[in-house]
């Protein structure tokens, strides 16, 4: 008799499941996607003291050209002038998730501006691995391939 009554409450419970997991990957993607913003923007403004606390402590980058950087890499890199962004945007992102704490992003960013004398502008396919921690989503981990000159002309 009690589990006949206990059946419209787990059914209600049961359909309100996917709400409830569409309504956590809605607020999830707009966090991921200020945070990505947010690290651009940090970029472009060449605030390393942002870039470093924007991400994870132990994240790496892996670069086209094969050259994986560290956290500190970064940071130093913004900090010391050595590159200066006119631009430093994403565009056309993509997310994915793993469970609920893993999310990737994938995308390409363009970016513009001075490395070390020399002026450039290129776009990269990248991808970017999130992990959701104590203090909400973070990336952990990001690679960046470059997308040849034609590909990059179309948005």
């Amino acid at each position: 008799m009690r589990l006949v009554s206990l059946l419209p409450l787990s059914i209600a419970l049961s359909l309100s499941a996917p709400a409830a997991v569409a309504a956590d990957r809605s607020a999830d993607e707009r966090a991921i996607l200020q945070l990505e913003r947010e690290i651009c923007a940090a970029y472009e403004a060449e605030d390393a003291a942002l870039v470093g606390r924007l991400l994870d402590p132990q994240f790496t980058l892996t670069a086209s050209n094969g050259k994986v950087t560290t956290h500190a890499d970064e940071v130093a890199e913004l900090a010391n002038g050595v590159t200066q962004y006119e631009v430093f945007r994403n565009h056309g992102t993509r997310l994915r998730y793993y469970g609920k704490d893993t999310a990737i992003a994938n995308g390409v960013t363009t970016v513009k501006g001075v490395s070390e004398g020399q002026a450039f502008a290129a776009d990269f396919q990248f991808t970017d691995t999130y992990v959701r921690g104590p203090k909400g989503w973070v990336m952990v981990a990001s690679h960046a391939s470059r997308l040849p000159a034609a590909a990059a002309a179309k948005p």
